[in-house]
Formats: structure tokens, sequence, C-alpha cells
């Protein structure tokens, strides 16, 4: 591949981490909770990230018809992941946005390119994520809350339709990615043992990562 496509993909992401906090502001404006200084912090990284969200998706899943469909659940993912920083919470409008993306423009390419036989493993996706998520939201002391499994299942939507390698990284990476960052914010003394952290970023981050591995 040339440098082009991942070039231009990266300049696309870094337009939409740079939109992110603004679309996002309706929802954390209504509900404020979480701490500013890290929310602050968070929308500075974010056009570097949207940058390499998208150019690793362009890289990883070229000729992929769905590549769309997934820089545009990746364009709401990082508006998720403000609000989710900001105040602890991930929107029922913006969750079901990532899983009508999901679901209709998948629907869309599989039709259109003739692989309906590919829509199956989508909605199995999303089933099998979002069963594992509730069983680990409801285990007791769980932090796991159900804006977190309605996330992870709408994600399971696309990674579905990747294989059910993606699924399954998709169902480990976010754990070991948010054990990795708490035990690092406690090692640094950032948070404390009964801080509430939000788990829908890593929970992006590590559908994203599957999505590259699969």
């Amino acid at each position: 591949m040339s440098a082009g496509p991942p070039t231009a993909a990266a300049l696309l992401g870094l337009l939409a981490g740079m939109a992110a906090p603004v679309l996002a502001r309706p929802f954390v404006t209504a509900h404020p909770a979480g701490p500013a200084s890290a929310a602050h912090g968070f929308r500075l990284a974010l056009p570097a990230a949207g940058a390499v969200v998208f150019a690793g998706l362009v890289v990883a899943r070229r000729g992929d018809p769905a590549l769309p469909v997934l820089l545009l659940i990746a364009t709401v993912g990082l508006v998720l992941a403000v609000v989710d920083v900001a105040c602890l919470r991930l929107p029922d409008p913006l969750v079901a946005a990532t899983a009508g993306v999901g679901t209709l423009g998948l629907g869309a390419v599989a039709l259109t390119t003739g692989t309906p036989a590919r829509l199956p493993a989508v909605v199995a996706g999303a089933a099998v994520s979002l069963a594992v998520h509730l069983v680990l939201a409801l285990l007791p002391g769980s932090r796991l809350g159900f804006g977190d499994v309605k996330l992870a299942a709408a994600l399971g939507l696309p990674l579905g339709w990747s294989g059910w390698s993606a699924v399954g990284w998709g169902l480990v990476l976010p754990h070991v990615l948010g054990g990795v960052a708490a035990l690092v914010l406690l090692v640094t003394g950032r948070v404390r043992r009964d801080t509430a952290l939000p788990f829908g970023p890593v929970i992006l981050a590590g559908a994203w990562l599957a999505l590259l591995l699969a």
C-alpha cells in the first residue's frame, strides 16, 4: 500500500479527534461528573488518537468493503470516549448511533457486495459480546455498567463482520487494557482503589485493536 491512503486517513482522524469534544459537549454539560483535569488532558490527546485510529484501520482493513462503516463507528467512538472520561457515562443516543451505523451500514455493505452470508456472524458477534459483558456486569462487586454492556454489544457488530478471531480479541483485550491502565494509575498515585474509572474508552480501544489483529 502506498503512503497516500494512510496519510489521508490520518488527516481525517485528526479532524475527527478535533471535532469529538465539540460533538460531545451537549452530553457532557448535561451531566458533569468527571475530573476536569483528566478530561482536559484526554481532549488534548484526541487529535493524535484519531489519526492513529483511522490510519490503523485503513492499513489493517485495506480491501474491506466495510471500511467506511468502520471509520464512521470510530468517529462516534471518539465522541463516546470524551463523554465517558468527562462524566463517567455512555449516553444511550450515542451508543444507539454506534449500533445503528453497524447494523444498517454492514447490512448495506453485505447486500451490495453480494455477501449476505456474513450477516449472521455480525448478529452473533453482537449477541456473544452482549451475553459475556452482561454476565460480567452482574457479578458481585463488578464495576462494569450497563452502558458498557450496551457499547460492547454494539461493537460486537463490526467484530462479528471481521470474524470470530476479532470477536475473541474484542472480548479479552478491553479487560487486559483496563487492568493495566488501572494498575498504572494506582502505582503512580493518580487514583485510589475505590476511584470510579471510565471503561468505555478501553472497550473502544480493545475493539480497535481486535480489528487490527483479526
